[in-house]
């Protein structure tokens, strides 16, 4: 009876083991799909944002008419001739196919307020002339798809010029800003960023 016992002991011990060994397991290659998946989904997330930019540079945008954080002149802006400014753009990412641009002013009283909405710019491009259209444009927050220049109803706001470079050499048809801002997002390989301020007088 006491042999019994010790036998009926020694086995549940032993299969107590070989479950314990077997969730041991389980767990461990549960964890090892997790962290795999995530290096996996982090990889690829790493290959669409990457930047190749020539000689390890980052793409720069320039205006002629102004420099970053100063002040744009009133040529640019509804109390002037209201046409575009000068811009050029350095260092562009390898895998480019295309360019788009933004200006928006942050500041307006109603939220972001877009100015201009240009994309489909050719890739050889490296510069846009003033009172010049570069591509495809997307009718803005003034009801007109022109470029709207700076035209603030009180103190100094800020204007945002942002190059994109993408990785498709069309963004097909785009109807709304909204539309502009989910295809251009999808598409960035890299954006230059040129700010310049103006108070309206």
């Amino acid at each position: 009876m006491t042999i019994r016992v010790k036998f009926l002991t020694f086995d549940r011990i032993n299969h107590d083991a070989i479950m314990d060994k077997h969730k041991v397991q389980q767990y461990f290659i549960g964890s090892l799909g997790v962290i795999l998946l995530v290096f996996i989904v982090g990889l690829q997330s790493f290959t669409k944002h990457k930047k190749t930019q020539t000689g390890g540079a980052h793409m720069e945008l320039f205006s002629k008419g102004f420099k970053q954080e100063e002040f744009i002149p009133d040529k640019y802006s509804c109390r002037g001739q209201d046409i575009n400014p000068e811009l050029h753009w350095e260092n562009v990412p390898e895998g480019t196919r295309s360019f788009a641009l933004s200006v928006k002013d942050p500041d307006a009283p109603i939220g972001t307020f877009v100015h201009w909405l240009v994309y489909d710019i050719d890739k050889d491009t490296r510069n846009i002339p003033e009172k010049t259209v570069p591509g495809k444009q997307v009718k803005n927050n003034f009801g007109k798809e022109a470029y709207g220049g700076p035209c603030p109803p009180s103190g100094i706001h800020r204007y945002y010029f942002r190059l994109h470079a993408l990785d498709v050499e069309s963004l097909g048809s785009i109807n709304t800003m909204d539309q502009f801002d989910e295809k251009v997002e999808d598409h960035t390989i890299e954006k230059a960023e040129l700010m310049g301020k103006f108070e309206k007088k």
